[in-house]
């Protein structure tokens, strides 16, 4: 019941959001990610996204995807794709979301050569076996039924060598049973590492935009909730980030 419910939230969020975001100003909805020990170069287009386009750039630069088909699943409003596809310079780029009109807004909103969207489900996944170079998995996993479910698809439609990339959080006592699912599911573990410092980091540093974009955006009534799905600063979301109630992880899988 509770996955039905988060699942029901969040399509009726990603429908509100298609509806009142008329000047697509929201392209990435991660939480961020800043080390200001690693800055990063960005264009003026992608400066307005700098800490959601950072945590991006630190989960994509592990690996070499040059030249390579890559697939986004849980690919969202497209900002994080399209960093990448232009940034890392693969050869075909996929983004699968679970919202059609996630989909519909990404694929009217960017036009870049090798880069499309389509709709699909993280755990059937809508690729014939070894078809892909590499994975990327940002913020979505923690919404899943069945998390081993995914990790059995991606193993699958991954060809021999290839990455799964993934960056999101769980609740602390969720992270062993998480652990266990790595453990079993065939993959190398290449790396894994906490990154709660540099989320909160990035939350304080975003944290005017952030609020901006809700007092604009939203109905009065409706702005508790909708910073606390921001992670704005003194917010439940912020809070469990800082004192590690939730982990906030990344991992590096080789099939």
């Amino acid at each position: 019941m509770k996955y039905y419910l988060r699942e029901l939230f969040f399509r009726k969020w990603y429908s509100y959001i298609s509806k009142v975001d008329r000047k697509s100003e929201i392209l990435l909805m991660n939480y961020g990610y800043h080390d200001p020990d690693q800055p990063i170069d960005l264009s003026d287009e992608d400066e307005k996204n700098r800490f959601s386009v950072q945590l991006y750039h630190q989960l994509v630069s592990r690996v070499d995807v040059s030249g390579k088909t890559i697939c986004e699943i849980g690919s969202g409003r497209g900002g994080g794709l399209a960093y990448i596809h232009k940034r890392f310079k693969p050869a075909s780029s996929i983004g699968i979301d679970l919202n059609q009109k996630a989909v519909n807004f990404c694929n009217t909103y960017y036009r870049l050569p090798g880069m499309r969207f389509i709709q699909g489900n993280a755990q059937a996944i809508p690729f014939e076996n070894e078809t892909l170079d590499a994975v990327l998995n940002v913020e979505s996993s923690h919404r899943y039924d069945k998390f081993s479910i995914f990790l059995a698809e991606v193993y699958r439609v991954l060809k021999k060598g290839g990455y799964l990339l993934l960056t999101d959080f769980r609740y602390d006592y969720e992270m062993q049973a998480m652990k266990k699912d790595m453990e079993v599911s065939g993959f190398e573990i290449l790396h894994y590492e906490t990154i709660n410092t540099q989320v909160v980091n990035a939350l304080r540093e975003d944290d005017a935009r952030r609020k901006d974009l809700v007092r604009r955006l939203v109905p009065r009534l409706m702005r508790k909730t909708a910073k606390t799905f921001a992670g704005a600063v003194g917010s439940q979301t912020f809070n469990k980030f800082a004192d590690s109630r939730f982990v906030y992880f990344v991992y590096v899988l080789r099939k």
